[in-house]
């Protein structure tokens, strides 16, 4: 059966009980006007030096990606980061505060 048909069980390799557990919720750069603006209407947006602030963290973002633009300077707190979304967020003027990863 195998060697005619090596799918025929429906799975190849394996999977540790870690990765199966840990979810992963990213945002990528292009999105980050439209949150900003959905906050602002819900007057929960935070400005710093006329840049704005925003905690990926609390919003339940666990990773900030680079697929998109960046057009207006933003300040990020965040857990983890891609280098092309640091690199496109620092040239738009903003800056990206990184947060160690809690474990306990």
């Amino acid at each position: 059966m195998l060697r005619y048909e090596p799918h025929y069980w429906g799975k190849i390799g394996f999977h540790s009980i870690k990765s199966l557990q840990c979810k992963t919720n990213t945002i990528n750069v292009g999105n980050l006007r439209t949150l900003a603006e959905k906050l602002e209407v819900q007057n929960q947006l935070e400005q710093k030096d006329g840049k704005i602030l925003l905690d990926l963290d609390k919003l339940g973002y666990t990773k900030l990606l680079g697929t998109g633009k960046v057009t207006e300077p933003i300040v990020l707190k965040t857990s983890a980061h891609s280098a092309s979304a640091a690199k496109k967020i620092e040239e738009a003027g903003g800056q990206i505060l990184t947060q160690p990863n809690e474990t306990a």
